[in-house]
């Protein structure tokens, strides 16, 4: 079992190894622009540049979905704008020197590029799944029982850090400081913390639009079997 980011358990086994068992958060995703810009809807970021964190990750697909919905062309390669599969740390160096237009990525990086560069949020997925508690179909028949367990304490983790914010966010920045070895200051986590939805819940609404995207992005060639995906062990 795992907690994995996005979608990405989704298609990579096409929907047939893996079954989502819980939610556990969404939202957390913005597209930030550089101070100077005056960008508002898709057709003013033909010629620009954006950055995303990996191609084909959960933001990458958001993004290039964004833009062809407002009558851009995308390809994986260019397009009427560019966007640019580039990880986080070094899209904010980036976006210091003025070398992206925009980036559109997840906390706590929307945060660091308005905090650190002085960036613009225009747009947030604030209903968009970013990560998902997931069992293979494997261990999940085998241990079923143990499934059941973990979800229950993941659920009542959940409930917790909702009922405890502010412990909650000091122990998030300890640990992110143990394990990124670098300073993660108390400003950065309030700030990045409004945009997340910690939640127990997933919804089949929100598979089936990250499907459509990735068809249309061309990530996926045919879209896998929602039925049996989300199971309540």
């Amino acid at each position: 079992m795992s907690a994995q980011p996005g979608h990405q358990c989704l298609y990579r086994s096409n929907g047939r190894e893996i079954r989502i068992v819980s939610g556990s958060a969404n939202g957390g995703t913005a597209l930030v622009i550089q101070p100077d810009e005056d960008l508002k809807v898709a057709a003013d970021f033909k010629g620009k540049k954006i950055a995303t964190p990996q191609l084909g990750n959960t933001q990458d697909i958001s993004c290039r979905a964004w833009l062809s919905a407002g009558g851009l062309r995308i390809t994986q390669l260019g397009g009427d704008a560019q966007v640019l599969p580039t990880e986080n740390p070094d899209q904010l160096a980036l976006f210091k020197l003025k070398k992206i237009d925009a980036a559109w990525t997840v906390e706590p990086w929307v945060s660091r590029l308005e905090m650190e560069a002085g960036g613009k949020s225009i747009y947030e997925e604030k209903d968009a799944t970013i990560t998902v508690l997931v069992s293979s179909v494997k261990f999940l028949t085998e241990h079923k029982d143990i499934v059941s367990k973990f979800v229950a304490a993941h659920r009542e983790l959940t409930e917790w850090i909702q009922q405890h914010p502010e412990e909650a966010q000091q122990l998030v920045q300890y640990e992110l400081t143990q394990e990124t070895k670098g300073k993660i200051s108390p400003a950065l986590i309030a700030h990045a913390w409004p945009r997340i939805i910690l939640t127990n819940d997933v919804t089949r609404d929100s598979m089936e639009k990250f499907v459509a995207n990735a068809k249309a992005a061309g990530f996926l060639r045919r879209a896998p079997d929602l039925a049996q995906l989300i199971v309540q062990p």
